[in-house]
């Protein structure tokens, strides 16, 4: 029998390798967003504010990344023309209320196969209550459909992009067909344009080790500042698509572990240039010590809220090492 297959070296063959790890997508309504939540951030100004989330049900990005398991929630074809005004209708009605809203669609906002631009009007004219609107797109779709949605918002706009990480070799092999260099133009058109850059860092992406995780993390942190974004978010870098558990069969991928997200979050705040948020939910206590997991994730949320250090937890089992 043979083995697990290595993850190719050229660019063509990448998509095929990784499409064919995949298991089954999620069964979707297109007239339903596939989730809706309220929760606090701490806003640019200091505020804590509650931001709705509505995760929207569309067409999966073109991009076919390496680490990524959103695709899990999309559909294969364009919805129709109204349907993206209507899941905004259906969330509404049931979120609390907001300030800020994230129209998050697992993939470009301004792809106009998965957003249909003849929708954005209708789209405005549903959260036009709201005083900030963040929503996500790869580096080569931020052009005229961002600047046209832009100037339709009464509220600020604020653009979430991948940066994923600043290591040139690991980037190339995340099959993200982005450099540093097309991130940092596309930050620099939304300044043009007085929109906000957020920006979204893997901690620990296939291919790294251990004892780099914590550099590269920091690296891109001050990338990320250095192209003007004023929010900067730490994924930990996880499996379930597929094309991660192969990667772990043959040795390329493991979940960073507690100690690097912390360390990567007590930088990002200390440098005091912009919010620095550790994305903490699916973070479950088996793969970290069982003793004080829940601990050392209250103090992250904590952190993300109050942009401040905290005393580090203590652990006798640990050492906080894990």
């Amino acid at each position: 029998m043979s083995g697990p297959l290595p993850y190719p070296e050229i660019q063509a063959a990448r998509d095929e390798w990784i499409l064919s790890r995949r298991p089954e997508r999620n069964t979707l309504d297109p007239s339903r967003p596939y989730a809706v939540l309220v929760e606090d951030e701490r806003s640019a100004s200091g505020e804590i504010v509650p931001v709705a989330t509505i995760f929207l049900t569309n067409r999966e990005c073109p991009w076919r990344c390496l680490m990524c398991d959103l695709w899990k929630n999309t559909l294969t074809e364009t919805v129709p023309t109204g349907a993206i005004p209507a899941q905004i209708d259906y969330a509404l009605a049931r979120l609390a209320p907001a300030r800020q809203i994230k129209l998050y669609n697992s993939g470009s906002f301004f792809d106009p196969r998965a957003i249909p631009v003849e929708d954005y009007p209708a789209i405005v004219s549903r959260i036009a209550g709201f005083e900030r609107v963040i929503v996500e797109c790869h580096p080569a779709l931020v052009g005229e459909n961002c600047f046209r949605f832009k100037e339709l918002l009464s509220g600020r706009l604020e653009v979430a992009m991948g940066l994923e990480t600043v290591h040139p070799q690991i980037l190339e092999r995340l099959n993200k067909k982005m450099t540093t260099d097309q991130l940092a133009a596309a930050g620099r058109r939304l300044r043009e344009r007085d929109i906000d850059l957020r920006v979204f860092i893997l901690v620990k992406p296939p291919f790294m080790r251990d004892d780099e995780a914590l550099h590269w993390a920091e690296r891109s942190l001050d990338f990320a500042f250095d192209c003007g974004a004023t929010a900067a978010t730490l994924i930990p870098t996880r499996g379930g698509n597929g094309a991660m558990e192969e990667l772990a069969s043959l040795g390329d991928f493991s979940p960073p572990n507690l100690a690097n997200l912390e360390s990567a979050l007590n930088y990002g705040i200390a440098l005091g240039r912009g919010r620095v948020f550790a994305d903490v939910w699916d973070l479950k206590p088996g793969s970290n010590c069982p003793h004080c997991h829940c601990a050392r994730i209250t103090r992250l949320r904590e952190m993300n809220l109050r942009q401040q250090l905290l005393d580090p937890v203590v652990c006798a089992h640990c050492g906080g090492r894990n």
